[in-house]
């Protein structure tokens, strides 16, 4: 039987279940029913050991391995069947909380990981209702929404999931600040007021499945978002469970490992290589060679700083398409604070008047622009609070930055200054004036 549990862990239910199983000593011990409902599993491929989870940590493990797989081409549905199956709720229940506290444990709430968790979650929700029938489906949605609080839901209640984009404001339907959600409601709310349509047919339309579905999935999200939340901040003063820990090293290593595995390109491409300044574009050129009031905050902490430190660390981001963090290419980011830093700052100075004398907060967003916070100095316990950015493309250099615009032959089929310095470095090698350039002259933004 299908219960709220396969789509809600935050029911009361699932809490119970959570409370009622007690100590975390369990968690990797091997459970034989839990492979027998995997193995039963319509469509499941159990000619691999290595895809049947033995325990609910490595079913924890597999929640998010699934979805880092889901998107490449050789993923194959019959690998992790058995998440789609409702007998596996209640282990699946067991293995999220694992999931989400070890997240917790070992990541801020801002961190890549923490991300993937959430959105993880939120994916498996969306396809799990898929694969229920008509009946269970409308049942089990009900039931949900109604676990979730969702009877006399206020609009200013879904502030977080609006703010955080999870949810539009135009997807949700209003009467008077408050969310209409269901079919009664609907009808009692806009009878009167429709002219010439349906009122059912148009109640499909606007709100229907599809929307109730998004909103569970969006608010779970965000319940999960705000449980990590809480788990980190309770990390110093709770001590987490040594199996906790292991849990959240197994995830670091899986994340890291799943992002590595490029699609069709070898994993060497996301790697540090040398500085080629020969092949900067006429733009980077200029703002290293210092700018004047007016264009030196954009062309040193949004141009520069972006560049630079991709060029340096992960060229090939573009074509890759794959988000790094700065310490998943330095890890202890050495080649940021001795070489990536000493170029921005020297291209600062070098500004009239000089960047950091009348700017001095200037030197913060730097830090900011590489993924690690308002802060003075890039620390590894403060990445992820900020997003590490991309340079900006061509066109907006031309619109911000015109001064430093210069098109020269090879930016006549160029969109990005990187994806310049990656042609660049290709044309040098071919022409035996280099040893750099790989093969990134097909990258694209």
């Amino acid at each position: 039987m299908v219960s709220s549990l396969f789509i809600n862990p935050f029911s009361e239910d699932a809490r119970e279940l959570v409370r009622n199983y007690g100590a975390l000593d369990g968690i990797a011990d091997t459970s034989e029913e839990l492979q027998e409902i995997v193995k039963h599993t319509d469509g499941q491929n159990i000619d691999d050991n290595s895809l049947i989870p033995g325990s609910i940590m490595e079913l924890a493990v597999k929640r998010l391995e699934w979805y880092l797989k889901r998107e490449k081409r050789e993923f194959n549905h019959g690998d992790y069947a058995y998440l789609l199956n409702p007998e596996i709720q209640e282990y699946d229940v067991l293995a999220f909380y694992v999931l989400a506290q070890a997240t917790g444990a070992k990541f801020r709430p801002v961190s890549r990981e923490a991300r993937l968790v959430v959105e993880s979650t939120g994916a498996l929700i969306e396809e799990r209702f898929r694969v229920l029938r008509e009946g269970e489906r409308d049942e089990i949605t009900g039931q949900v929404l109604h676990e979730l609080g969702s009877g006399d839901l206020r609009w200013i209640e879904l502030e977080e999931l609006l703010r955080t984009r999870k949810l539009k404001l135009t997807d949700i339907i209003l009467d008077r600040g408050r969310v209409i959600i269901e079919g009664d409601d609907f009808m009692e709310t806009f009878q009167d007021r429709i002219r010439d349509r349906r009122p059912e047919r148009l109640y499909q339309l606007l709100v229907g499945s599809g929307l109730k579905e998004t909103m569970i999935s969006r608010m779970i999200m965000q319940r999960t978002e705000d449980y990590i939340a809480r788990v980190h901040e309770m990390r110093s003063r709770v001590q987490p469970h040594p199996l906790i820990l292991e849990a959240a090293e197994l995830i670091a290593s899986r994340v890291s490992e799943e992002m590595f595995a490029f699609t069709g390109t070898s994993v060497k491409s996301a790697g540090p290589g040398k500085l080629v300044p020969e092949a900067f574009p006429p733009c980077i050129k200029g703002a290293m060679e210092g700018v004047k009031s007016g264009s030196r905050n954009d062309a040193i902490v949004l141009l520069l700083t972006s560049f630079i430190s991709y060029a340096r660390l992960y060229p090939s981001i573009f074509r890759d398409r794959t988000p790094m963090k700065v310490s998943d290419l330095d890890p202890d980011l050495r080649i940021t604070r001795e070489e990536i830093l000493p170029l921005i700052y020297d291209a600062a100075e070098k500004c009239e008047p000089p960047l950091f004398e009348d700017d001095p907060q200037e030197k913060l967003n730097i830090t900011a622009k590489l993924g690690f916070g308002v802060h003075e100095e890039p620390e590894p316990e403060n990445e992820g609070e900020s997003r590490w950015y991309t340079p900006m493309s061509c066109e907006k250099i031309k619109i911000h930055l015109p001064d430093l615009c210069h098109p020269d032959r090879i930016c006549a089929r160029i969109t990005n200054p990187l994806s310049y310095y990656n042609r660049m470095k290709w044309i040098m090698k071919s022409e035996g004036k280099g040893d750099e350039g790989g093969d990134e002259e097909k990258d694209s933004e």
